[in-house]
């Protein structure tokens, strides 16, 4: 009898050590999210191996309803991602113009455009629709006369009225949600012929702590969004290669 009480007790002691040990890991977590600024600073360590992992991870916690092969569609092989580990300053909506200077080759071309209708060199993708309308007030100091910043998202603007506006006006970035930028590029009114970078404002959290890849109605929208055979293959591009960056 004793030994079994003395079993009982050994195994409870090891579920509470478990149960601490997932709780340091929630706490280190929960470390990385600078609320007062609204950051899930974790993003700030990842380096392209990283980001491709936990792009991989989000998309099979929410992909459940996938098959294995669906999955596979959707991983982003981490040669596509630019490694932005260098990048000291906070990920904040004031610093994302730095942050384009900083990782682009040629930073004076930001302001400028493709002759071609609809076909920005740098989308920036964001969770929401306030969130990419605040992230266009930031990068408006690229936008020239004729060459306004396309607002590619469902807050206050219909879809007819972005097709619209893309088949009629040069664009060089273009800020939106993950399925609206899908539906205008199924549609053929967002060419990506010109393509140089695709952004995710991936640091930025909401009130309820939420990054873009921690829910569902974004993650997999976004999932889809990056592993196009499109855009899979101006990654691969060799010569005019677009490069994927996480903010």
């Amino acid at each position: 009898m004793a030994a079994l009480e003395q079993k009982i007790m050994k195994r409870k002691a090891d579920d509470d050590g478990s149960k601490k040990k997932k709780k340091k890991k929630v706490h280190e977590d929960e470390a990385d999210l600078d609320v007062e600024a609204g950051l899930n600073r974790a993003f700030e360590r990842m380096d392209s191996q990283l980001l491709a992992d936990h792009i991989a991870q989000k998309t099979s916690r929410f992909g459940t309803d996938l098959s294995p092969i669906e999955l596979s569609d959707l991983y982003i092989s981490a040669t596509a991602i630019k490694d932005t580990t260098s990048w000291q300053k906070p990920r904040s909506q004031n610093s994302l113009p730095d942050f384009l200077e900083a990782f682009s080759e040629n930073p004076e071309k930001l302001q400028s455009a493709p002759r071609k209708l609809g076909a920005p060199h740098t989308i920036i993708v964001a969770a929401a629709g306030q969130r990419a309308a605040d992230l266009v007030r930031s990068v408006r100091t690229f936008q020239q006369k004729g060459i306004p910043v396309a607002k590619l998202f469902a807050k206050h603007f219909k879809v007819e009225e972005q097709v619209a506006f893309l088949k009629k006006t040069r664009t060089g970035i273009a800020v939106g949600t993950p399925q609206r930028l899908i539906d205008l590029i199924n549609d053929g009114a967002l060419s990506i012929e010109h393509l140089k970078r695709i952004v995710i404002d991936a640091s930025h959290i909401d009130q309820k702590k939420r990054d873009i890849t921690n829910m569902k109605e974004t993650m997999l929208p976004l999932a889809k969004l990056l592993s196009r055979k499109d855009l899979k293959d101006k990654y691969a591009n060799e010569e005019k290669p677009t490069e994927l960056l996480f903010y």
